[in-house]
């Protein structure tokens, strides 16, 4: 995942249970990885030669049913098969069979999950926690990926802010979190010049996004709320819309284009003005 994990756990929690989430963290790395061999290379090398492929690797199978879900979510604006050098490549060419745990393509297609693993670490890692009975927890990834158990350890929601991209000291907006998870994605700021980051590409037209935004998404999930965040970093006027108005969301798109009128779209509002 190239990116710094933390795990904060509050309470009763035992070195064996920190140990088996990061664990689990490195077990998502493992899998899902395209830049050493691993079950992802192996299945995208099946895709590539017009193979059927069966998953047996139990992480990457757990992904690709994630991935199944939110695609239709987030109106295909979230795709790991997608290939700017190839207009012709996505999601909508794979058939996956969870049951049966096979995979094929009608045309070649490779998996880049991107910041997908960091979200869906997040879930794993919090699985163990959870299950070795720890209440109290907050787990990130790179600081652009949170998820919290529990509430936090002084009583009532965590706090989390979300700084502005390019204004040091300023803030976007201010939530709270309760067994939930967020995602922060933006095409402006320090994070876009992290190696081998590509440009953002909208999967259903090709289009490279030039515009300067922030997103924000909030999902009972890490895995969901990368997948959500990335999708709304991409969408057009009339996606960002409809996924902006989801009544039991909060997600959030920043367009510095118009940060005047901040936030662009204002469908979600903090959480406490929307309550």
């Amino acid at each position: 995942m190239g990116t710094r994990i933390e795990i904060h756990a509050f309470g009763a929690a035992d070195d064996d249970a920190l140990f088996a989430a990061r664990r689990a963290i490195e077990a998502v790395d493992d899998a899902l990885t395209i830049h050493r061999p691993s079950p992802t290379t192996a299945l995208n090398a099946g895709l590539m030669a017009g193979e059927i492929a069966v998953v047996t690797d139990r992480v990457l199978l757990d992904a690709l049913v994630e991935i199944e879900t939110a695609y239709a979510l987030t109106h295909g604006l979230f795709d790991p098969a997608a290939d700017a050098s190839k207009r012709s490549a996505g999601w909508d060419a794979i058939s996956f069979d969870p049951a049966t745990a096979r995979v094929s393509a009608s045309r070649p297609v490779a998996l880049d999950f991107g910041g997908f693993g960091k979200g869906f670490a997040l879930d794993r890692a919090g699985a163990v926690l959870r299950e070795a009975g720890i209440v109290s927890a907050l787990l990130s990834a790179g600081e652009s990926s949170i998820a919290v158990i529990g509430e936090h350890p002084l009583g009532g929601a965590w706090p989390i802010t979300v700084p502005h991209p390019t204004k040091p000291g300023d803030m976007l907006v201010e939530l709270e979190l309760t067994n939930e998870a967020l995602s922060i994605s933006s095409t402006i700021g320090a994070g876009v010049a992290a190696p081998e980051r590509a440009a953002m590409i909208r999967p259903i037209d090709g289009a490279i996004i030039t515009n300067d935004r922030t997103t924000v998404a909030i999902e009972p999930t890490g895995a969901r709320a990368e997948m959500m965040s990335t999708a709304l970093l991409v969408a057009d006027g009339d996606h960002a819309t409809r996924l902006l108005t989801d009544p039991f969301a909060r997600r959030f798109l920043f367009d510095f284009a118009h940060e005047a009128a901040m936030p662009a779209y204002p469908a979600r509002m903090p959480f406490d003005e929307r309550l």
